[in-house]
């Protein structure tokens, strides 16, 4: 799918489908929208009135021209009002804007919107992604081609000339976003440690980036108790993974900025001896290394955007929690990479334990900052719901920056409290800390317990449990999984 940042406006343009974005204020039809209105002989204020389109946010429109006019078929748009108008709201336009015309069998697309804030070229990044993401669709696994549909083929920004720049830079991140999704939606037998490794290892080797991978037997050399403790029970060997960009793909290049982004790698998690039973959802464990994908989305993007001024870390300890005579057991000990002891009471609480000596790795490479995102916790989804991740840190600097950049991307996220009282819970007779601890606050004691494998280094924990996923269809998200984060991180890394 091209997309062109075209000098043309809504009055110029020639193909097979424009799309106006409107306000509710937009309408009565004023300006170039009149002109355009007068140019169709009147059809498209005719289409307003007829299906009572308002502007409402979402609403759609759409109908077709005579022969002879320049564009097949007209529509519009429904923006909601102009004062709460964000870029999350065009991106969201964009994507009902996708799904109409290609709906609607139609090969070509003009986009007639509205510039937020005066800013052409974070508008058109927006669009771009909006569409893109709207009408990617994963059929890796079916085994018959979807005849139904008609393939969009190209995409013209209108009054969007000299953004190209942007255009690419959002195709970019998308690319990420869509590697993420697949990694996210293919199942735990195609997912695997090693198959994380490898898409690391093609990143690195495409794009000029460092690689590390630690085996098992230098994790054990490590002391990553913690980590090797989850990964004993399967066959499958784990798959410490470390890939480093660097400006100008060279480590001798000082960065202004050192940053580390750890994501979740569990590429199945059964639960272990306390196994996920009926209605636990393990079906859908497949997921379990969404923060992993996240990661490895955004290395992808960020090695070929190429920021300067910045180094950039990209962790992830991946395993599976199986079960098998080798599997850690309930009361088990754990020592972590910095000396922690950690009684396990619940081996379905797994990931921060593999979190911790990711925590403890990245805490020893002098960054700036560390940002984990995981899969962590079941409360998450009971307190913030599907849509919502929770942002987790007592660096106020940092929080701004992450809710800032979510902001931009346009992926929700709250911050939450980080209660120290609630570590009591978690306090151990035998050990120095339990894995887990009361139902109550789950989430928030989860975060405190990743905050012992991290000294003075600014931290933040995303627990991304619940968006990671959409059963539905929701704005640019088809039904599967979203890829969640990578926006954000690019975005976060860029101009954070």
């Amino acid at each position: 799918m091209d997309f062109i940042a075209s000098d043309q406006s809504c009055l110029d343009w020639t193909g097979d489908c424009l799309l106006i974005g409107l306000s509710e204020e937009s309408l009565p039809l004023t300006g170039i929208l009149s002109d355009l209105n007068d140019q169709v002989s009147g059809m498209l204020q005719m289409l307003i009135e007829e299906e009572a389109f308002e502007g409402k946010l979402g609403a759609t429109a759409i109908t077709r021209l005579s022969p002879s006019s320049r564009v097949k078929k007209i529509g519009v748009v429904g923006l909601g009002s102009s004062a709460g108008m964000d870029l999350e709201g065009l991106r969201r336009g964009a994507a009902i804007a996708a799904r109409t015309a290609q709906k609607a069998r139609c090969k070509s697309l003009g986009i007639s919107f509205p510039v937020w804030n005066n800013n052409q070229a974070l508008t058109a990044q927006a669009l771009t992604e909006g569409v893109f993401l709207a009408l990617n669709q994963d059929r890796r696994f079916k085994s018959e081609p979807d005849k139904s549909k008609t393939e969009l083929a190209q995409v013209s920004l209108l009054s969007f000339a000299g953004e190209d720049d942007a255009i690419e830079k959002a195709k970019l991140i998308c690319e990420g976003v869509v590697l993420a999704r697949e990694l996210v939606a293919a199942p735990p037998n195609v997912v695997t440690p090693e198959k994380l490794a490898d898409t690391a290892a093609e990143i690195a080797n495409t794009h000029g980036l460092t690689l590390e991978i630690l085996e098992r037997e230098q994790c054990e050399e490590l002391g990553m108790g913690a980590y090797l403790g989850v990964a004993q029970a399967s066959d499958l060997p784990p798959k410490f993974i470390h890939l480093t960009y660097n400006p100008s793909g060279s480590p001798s290049v000082s960065a202004q900025r050192k940053l580390a982004i750890i994501g979740k790698g569990l590429t199945f998690d059964s639960g272990g001896l306390n196994l996920k039973t009926g209605g636990s959802g393990i079906e859908m464990m497949k997921i379990d290394m969404g923060g992993a994908a996240a990661v490895l989305g955004a290395a992808q993007a960020i090695a070929q955007i190429k920021p300067a001024n910045v180094e950039v870390h990209f962790i992830t300890a991946a395993t599976e929690n199986m079960v098998s005579g080798h599997a850690m057991r309930p009361g088990d000990i754990l020592t972590a990479s910095n000396g922690k002891t950690i009684e396990v009471n619940n081996t379905d609480a797994e990931g921060r334990l593999t979190l911790a000596d990711a925590l403890v790795f990245a805490d020893k490479l002098g960054v700036d900052a560390v940002v984990d995102l995981a899969t962590l916790t079941g409360a998450c989804v009971v307190a913030l719901g599907d849509d919502i991740a929770a942002l987790f840190s007592q660096d106020e600097e940092l929080s701004q920056t992450l809710t800032s950049a979510a902001r931009t991307s346009g992926e929700k996220m709250w911050q939450m409290p980080m209660e120290e009282k609630y570590f009591e819970g978690l306090k151990s007779v035998v050990a120095d800390m339990k894995n887990t601890g009361p139902r109550a606050g789950g989430s928030i004691t989860a975060a405190l317990f990743l905050k012992q494998f991290v000294k003075e280094t600014p931290w933040a924990h995303i627990d991304v449990a619940g968006p990671v996923w959409s059963e539905k269809e929701n704005g640019y998200n088809n039904p599967g999984a979203t890829g969640y984060g990578v926006r954000m991180l690019v975005e976060w890394i860029i101009n954070g």
